[in-house]
């Protein structure tokens, strides 16, 4: 099925006249990721693999092509808020681009990807899809577009939430729509949170609920509500009486519409304009005695909220990645077809080094993604050590990989010149969509402490973390025994570190390196492990001169005076943006070679 990518005759004709590079129109996204069938084959049964490969293939073509020319379509036409109906009732609606529409039925309808891992029976598939296989399908999708990622990604927190906390009422009010994949039945979610008074401090929240009956009256506003039309919303309140901070906040499920048809009673205030996403609807909200329901027990809004972190989380770093990925193919294209003063890009030693400078970080946050959702699925299966060692990746990823991709789209874009800061090209897209990763789902700051602090500090996340990268160490008997002996030594430094870290207030400071640091090293050892087990099944390892390269850029510290560039870096080069297969034997000598 992995046929080589070609460029579609305009792009061709453009890059033979020598004016300009081609872009990725045209390119299949799944056919073009050799690394991102080789991880699935590893994490995934084969069974199921060669299930939804065909539709990962459909799939990768479409977001090459029909879904990217709908996602630059949607990000040029933004949603418009209307007031009125047309027979002048106040009716509040959003009007979205037709080519927003179509995205939607790709992603709900087509492929399922907010239902995957709650309703059994998409694609063909008898059973529910591990989270592996669901976010192979989100990495593929956010390529083309990344705005719609959101919408997505809360229908299925709203799912889950109420899957896992609500009522045998609620559950056959709303959860078959929530899951849905019919268009004419599905009921698009959204988890509405941050307020003025707080967005990583949720205990100053402020909005009231009154319980009126069988149901509660909501008033306060809500500050940044993303899918701001969405029929079904999860949303914290302060139930009437409660105590203040988190251990006060109930959890309700909001209708957009009451039984009889009409509107329930908040108000969409206004329409965010944001820097990216640019496609998908984020309001500001007041809620004027909107009626809603209590999900699970009243004083466990918070805890039942957090509980869907994670998952949000590990569905952020893999948005993330997928921009970095389609930033790469870019940027690759570019140097590929780009011939300057005689040569082309790639054939010259600075943009060789470039390449790799793009290449490694999105490399590293597929692996680490992969590794995230490999231990969501046994969380949920019931294994404590999973949980633990998935209390500890989530926020190391979401932490990292956002930051990394801000930097990988700007370095494609770059790589493209200055026509790659012009609006009909994919790059300034992504480089403004990069920008949302860091602050959803928490800051930085806030999200690297969460890691130190909680994970580490409160609950010894990182025993389960190191415990598991020495494990996967153990089941790479073909790496070099010296090399796995260096990075076994870098994961208990990594560790160390982080527990010294958490250890004291007073070390916040070094919360970010700390968490970089277990990132850095969690990724080396996976692409050491992932270099084994590919090259058992195809005879490739050259994922481990990456796990070199891990350490050499990103956790030993360089001599700014000392040059760089020998003999064994420019073979590492030409083998990793190459397409020749190495082996082990070969691979070997190269991660050892100074």
């Amino acid at each position: 099925m992995h046929k080589p990518v070609t460029a579609q005759p305009k792009d061709v004709a453009a890059a033979a006249s020598g004016l300009l590079a081609p872009d990725t129109t045209g390119m299949n996204f799944y056919r073009a990721d050799q690394a991102l069938t080789d991880l699935l084959r590893i994490h995934l049964p084969d069974t199921l693999f060669r299930h939804i490969e065909p539709h990962l293939d459909r799939l990768g073509e479409l977001a090459g092509g029909r879904l990217d020319e709908c996602a630059r379509l949607a990000d040029r036409h933004t949603p418009v808020l209307h007031q009125r109906d047309k027979f002048g009732r106040d009716i509040q609606w959003i009007e979205y681009h037709p080519a927003y529409r179509e995205l939607e039925n790709a992603a709900f309808g087509e492929f399922g990807i907010h239902a995957l891992s709650i309703r059994k029976g998409i694609m063909g598939w008898p059973d529910k899809y591990p989270v592996v296989a669901k976010h192979a399908f989100t990495f593929l999708f956010n390529q083309a577009e990344f705005g719609m990622g959101c919408p997505i990604n809360v229908t299925d927190g709203c799912a889950k939430l109420l899957a896992n906390f609500g009522s045998d009422a609620l559950k056959a009010r709303y959860l078959d729509g929530l899951t849905s994949t019919d268009m004419s039945k599905l009921t698009q979610g959204g988890q509405f949170m941050t307020e003025k008074e707080g967005g990583s401090d949720v205990g100053a929240l402020t909005t009231r609920a009154v319980q009126e009956g069988d149901h509660w009256r909501l008033t306060g506003e809500k500050w940044f509500c993303s899918n701001a039309d969405a029929k079904v919303v999860m949303l914290l309140a302060r139930p009437e009486g409660a105590g203040p901070g988190t251990r006060g906040v109930g959890l309700f499920l909001m209708p957009r519409f009451l039984d009889d048809g009409s509107q329930n009673h908040y108000r969409i205030v206004r329409l965010k304009d944001k820097l990216g996403t640019r496609s998908m609807a984020s309001g500001e909200i007041k809620l004027e005695g909107a009626i809603a329901y209590a999900v699970g027990k009243l004083d466990r809004g918070f805890v039942q909220m957090a509980e869907m972190v994670n998952s949000s989380r590990l569905s952020n770093g893999v948005k993330s990645t997928a921009l970095m990925r389609r930033a790469y193919h870019d940027a690759m294209t570019v140097a590929k077809n780009r011939v300057v003063f005689g040569n082309r890009i790639i054939d010259l030693p600075l943009g060789r080094r470039q390449m790799l400078k793009i290449m490694l970080p999105v490399e590293q946050a597929l692996s680490v993604s992969l590794l995230t959702a490999d231990a969501l699925d046994r969380a949920e299966a019931g294994s404590q050590d999973a949980a633990a060692l998935l209390r500890i990746l989530a926020p190391t990823l979401k932490f990292r990989a956002t930051r990394d991709a801000r930097k990988v789209c700007g370095d494609a874009l770059e790589m493209r010149g200055g026509i790659g800061y012009i609006e009909e090209f994919a790059t300034p897209r992504l480089l403004r969509d990069a920008h949302l990763g860091s602050v959803w789902e928490g800051t930085g700051n806030i999200v690297a402490i969460d890691a130190l602090r909680r994970a580490v500090g409160r609950h010894g996340a990182e025993s389960a973390l190191a415990a598991d990268l020495h494990a996967r160490l153990d089941d790479s008997a073909s790496v070099p025994q010296a090399w796995r002996d260096n990075l076994r030594g870098f994961v208990d430094r990594a560790v160390g570190f982080a527990r010294e870290v958490a250890g004291r207030s007073e070390n916040e400071a070094d919360a970010r390196r700390a968490t970089s640091l277990l990132y850095h090293v969690a990724s080396a050892v996976a692409l050491a492990w992932e270099a084994h087990r590919i090259h058992a099944m195809r005879g490739d390892a050259r994922r481990l001169l990456m796990s070199r390269l891990v350490i050499d850029h990103r956790v030993v510290p360089s001599d700014p005076f000392r040059l760089t560039e020998n003999a064994t870096q420019a073979k590492i080069a030409a083998l990793l943006l190459g397409d020749r297969v190495a082996p082990m034997s070969e691979v070997g000598e190269l991660v050892l070679a100074a």
